[in-house]
C-alpha cells in the first residue's frame, strides 16, 4: 500500500469519479485514498505468469481471469482494491465493466513494501466477501506461497507451499508448478 495521497475523506461515489482521471492507481479504504507504488520486474512477471495460467485453464468455463488494473469493492469495509489477480465466475461480475465484486479466488505477489498490508489489512477486508473461497500469497523473495481456503465451517485455513513445490489452488481446480510460477524470473 502506498502514502495516503490526500488527507481528505473521500466519499466512495467522489472517489470513484476522481481516481479515472489520475495518473497512478489509488485504493480506497473506508474514506481514506491511497496512492499505489509501482511493482518491480519480479512482481509483474509473476503476476502475469499466475493470470495467464489461470486464464487458459479456466477458458472453457464461465470465469474470468483479472490483472492488477481491475478494481475490486468490498461492500463491508467501503473499500475499493486491485488486487494482483483476480478469478471471478459471477455473472454480475461478468456484466459489471470495470468494478467486480463476486471473486472466487484473489492473489496477491508480496513485496517489502506491501507484505504486511496484504496478509492483515487487506485479508481482513478480502475476508467479508462471501464469494471469497481462497486468497493466495506469493513471496517473490522465499518463492513460496500461502494458500488461504474459507471452509465449509467458514474459517480460513492456510496451506503453505514452500520453496519448489507446486501450488495447489483448490478453488479452481488448479495445481501450478513452481517453474511456470517463477518462469523468467531470476533467482536474488
Amino acid at each position: 500500500m502506498g502514502q495516503a495521497a490526500q488527507k481528505i475523506i473521500f466519499t466512495a461515489a467522489d472517489y470513484l469519479a476522481w481516481e479515472p482521471a489520475q495518473a497512478e492507481r489509488h485504493e480506497y479504504i473506508d474514506g481514506e485514498v491511497f496512492a499505489m507504488a509501482g511493482a518491480e520486474d519480479r512482481h509483474v512477471t509473476v503476476s502475469m505468469n499466475l493470470a495467464f495460467a489461470l486464464r487458459q485453464h479456466l477458458s472453457s468455463s464461465p470465469c474470468r481471469t483479472y490483472m492488477s488494473d481491475m478494481r475490486l469493492h468490498v461492500a463491508a469495509a467501503n473499500s475499493y482494491f486491485y488486487p494482483d489477480v483476480l478469478v471471478t465466475c459471477s455473472a454480475l461480475d461478468l456484466a459489471s465493466p470495470m468494478v467486480k465484486t463476486e471473486p472466487k479466488l484473489i492473489a496477491e505477489v508480496l513485496s517489502p513494501s506491501t507484505g504486511a498490508y496484504d496478509r492483515g489489512v487487506k485479508f481482513s477486508h478480502y475476508r467479508s466477501i462471501a464469494s471469497l473461497e481462497e486468497y493466495v500469497l506469493i513471496d517473490l523473495d522465499t518463492r513460496s506461497t500461502d494458500c488461504f481456503r474459507k471452509g465449509e465451517d467458514g474459517l480460513w485455513v492456510l496451506h503453505p507451499f514452500a520453496r519448489g513445490e507446486a501450488v495447489s489452488l483448490a478453488s479452481v481446480a488448479l495445481e501450478l508448478s513452481a517453474a511456470q510460477l517463477f518462469a523468467e524470473v531470476p533467482e536474488v
